[in-house]
C-alpha cells in the first residue's frame, strides 16, 4: 500500500483500549501504513501525524501548551507550535506600522494532518483524515522518507 498521500482507507482502526491509552497519555501507532500519535490531554483524545511538517521532528516528545487560547503541541526541535484540533502552524507576528510593537497570534494555515478518534467500548479508534489535497506533514508518511529514516540510524549505530 502506498503512503504517498493522505490515508486511502478512511475506517476505523483500534489503537487500544482506553485506559491504556490514558495511562501512558501517548502512544505512537501505524494506522494503515501511516505514522500516527495519539494522545489524550485534559481528558480528550487526539490524533495526528507524527512526525512534525517542517522538519520531521518527534511530536511524541513535544509540550502540550495553550497559545491565545488554543491546545497546541510544540515540536521539541525547533518550536513550532501545531494546534491539537486543525493542525494548523501558529506564529506571532507583529506589524512594524503599529506602535507599540504588539505580538499576534496568526496562523500559517493547516500544515499538519489530524484524525478523527473515536471511542467505543472502552476502545480508542483513529480514523484517518483523507481529505483531498495534501498538506505538509504527508511529506514524512512515505516510503522514501522511512527509508531515508532507517539508513540514517545504520549510520548511527556504527
Amino acid at each position: 500500500m502506498s503512503t504517498d498521500g493522505p490515508g486511502s482507507s478512511s475506517f476505523p482502526v483500534l489503537v487500544g483500549a482506553r485506559d491504556a491509552v490514558i495511562q501512558a497519555g501517548r502512544v505512537v501507532r501505524s494506522v494503515n501504513g501511516r505514522d500516527v500519535l495519539v494522545l489524550h490531554h485534559q481528558g480528550s483524545l487526539h490524533a495526528l501525524d507524527l512526525h512534525c511538517y517542517h522538519s520531521g521532528g518527534p511530536l511524541q516528545c513535544g509540550d502540550i501548551e495553550e497559545f491565545d487560547g488554543r491546545l497546541c503541541i510544540v515540536c521539541p526541535w525547533h518550536k513550532y507550535k501545531i494546534t491539537l484540533a486543525e493542525g494548523e502552524g501558529l506564529y506571532q507576528a507583529v506589524d512594524p506600522s503599529i506602535r507599540p510593537l504588539r505580538p499576534v497570534w496568526s496562523s500559517k494555515g493547516v500544515k499538519q494532518r489530524v484524525h478523527r478518534v473515536t471511542e467505543v467500548d472502552g476502545e480508542v479508534f483513529v480514523t484517518l483524515n483523507d481529505s483531498d489535497g495534501t498538506v505538509e506533514s504527508d511529506r514524512y508518511q512515505t516510503e522514501e522518507y522511512r527509508a531515508k529514516v532507517l539508513k540514517l540510524r545504520a549510520k548511527d549505530e556504527k
